[in-house]
């Protein structure tokens, strides 16, 4: 395909250049006639291991070039890709004023002719961007609506510094956030040399997963250089300490505990968080990333009694109360600090969870539920039915809802906090697809 990368900065040029290697025919574009005259002699505008090699090379096989042109860059073009910088604003907020600036010019240039072309951002945007904003620019511009012969996607880039040849030839996946087949097609087709997993789903979500693996990597590091200020304060070496966690790939390193739903509870986490936090307060260490996770898990507990006080509804049943389905262990169970919240609100509350009996509940399990819950029994139904009949909404809280026949009967507003807190109502949850491998 005949492409042409706007903005050949870091991301753009290593793009540019391994596009091209792969066989496409690349024109690069920027602003600054100094990048674009060192790609025409063949030198890097900016510093790769490999990089400069890799440039000479395409540019002497004329696959690769650059020009300040965006215009005649584009007539003729397949492909669009857009890899300007999104800098945060002085507010901490994203300045994608060169996106939305590249995006009208495309639309101009495209004005009153008939061309066909894929722009496709590799530009980090926040989600709704695109779909708000740059699509009614790019409409706007080439006064026509933009999905017929333009279509207009994102391919979030997942390189890192020092190793970006590396990890575009070797990446986790290829992602492709488009809202059609015909876009995401195309933008296949640009890595169908790359023997990884090539993933399509829609263009917020994938907007969202670039913020996400970034927001992870630098929770990963806070979390490891507090965990190494505790360890070392508690005489222990926190670089065995994170060696030995991450080879547990079963819980720690794994998908485990990585699927958004409600807040955690339970007899280990809540305690052993309390303690290291106590701990690092005592001995006047700042561990603020650990701090907060208390504060965290509690703040999705608010933001499930706030979904419930605006349903309106004040017969409210509950189904599941113990921290997780099959155990009748309630201690720090956010359904039970839940129901908790809802009573001390006036709510009328029955609870429905088949493991909990209060006549078998004993030691710190009994003495929990005692201080938290001391009418217990009184708010336990003994069948779904009944519950039904009880209740205007229904809470689902944990998986003990897909072992129990009757909920189809219900025709109230059923609140499932394993997922209505987390998914927007307008996505669809199944909207992630495999493409190939």
């Amino acid at each position: 395909m005949r492409i042409t990368v706007i903005g050949i900065g870091y991301v753009g040029c290593v793009t540019a250049a391994c596009l091209s290697r792969d066989g496409h025919q690349v024109i690069g574009v920027d602003v600054d006639a100094g990048k674009v005259d060192a790609i025409n002699r063949g030198l890097t505008p900016v510093f790769e291991p490999g990089l400069e090699e890799l440039l000479k090379t395409q540019v002497e096989t004329g696959r690769l070039s650059a020009t300040t042109d965006l215009a005649s860059a584009i007539i003729g073009s397949d492909v669009a890709l857009i890899a300007v910088g999104t800098p945060s604003a002085d507010d901490g907020s994203t300045n994608d004023q060169a996106l939305r600036r590249v995006v009208q010019q495309i639309g101009t240039i495209l004005s009153g002719t008939d061309q066909s072309l894929v722009v496709v951002v590799r530009s980090t945007l926040m989600p709704g961007v695109l779909e708000d904003v740059l699509t009614p620019l790019l409409a706007e511009a080439m006064g026509e609506r933009v999905g017929d012969r333009v279509l207009i996607c994102n391919n979030p880039e997942f390189l890192r510094e020092t190793t970006a040849i590396a990890d575009y030839d070797q990446p986790p996946y290829v992602l492709v956030g488009a809202d059609g087949d015909r876009a995401a097609k195309v933008v296949l087709d640009l890595y169908s040399k790359l023997s990884c997993e090539k993933i399509v789903t829609n263009t917020r979500v994938s907007a969202m997963i670039k913020y996400t693996c970034n927001a992870f990597h630098a929770l990963k590091v806070g979390f490891a250089n507090e965990i190494g200020t505790l360890a070392k304060s508690l005489g222990a070496d926190g670089r065995e300490v994170m060696e030995i966690v991450c080879k547990d790939t079963q819980l720690n390193i794994s998908t485990a505990y990585m699927r958004p739903g409600f807040a955690f509870g339970g007899s280990c986490l809540p305690k052993d968080v309390r303690a290291l936090a106590r701990h690092a307060q005592r001995e006047g260490l700042k561990t603020d990333l650990i701090r907060s996770i208390l504060p965290s898990n509690n703040s999705h507990l608010e933001r499930a009694a706030h979904l419930v006080r605006s349903t309106g509804a004040r017969r409210i049943g509950l189904v599941g109360l113990s921290f997780k389905a099959g155990t009748d262990d309630l201690r720090e169970s956010p359904q039970v600090l839940l129901a908790e919240t809802l009573l001390g609100q006036g709510f009328e509350l029955r609870i429905f969870d088949p493991d909990v009996r209060v006549t078998s509940l004993i030691g710190a399990n009994r003495h929990y539920i005692d201080e938290r819950l001391p009418h217990l029994a009184k708010l336990l139904c003994e069948s779904p039915s009944e519950l039904i009949e009880h209740s205007e909404v229904l809470i689902v809280a944990t998986s003990v809802v897909d072992r129990l026949d009757g909920f189809d009967r219900f025709t109230g507003r059923i609140i499932d906090l394993r997922r209505d807190l987390v998914v927007a109502e307008t996505c669809d949850s199944d909207s992630v697809q495999e493409v190939a491998r």
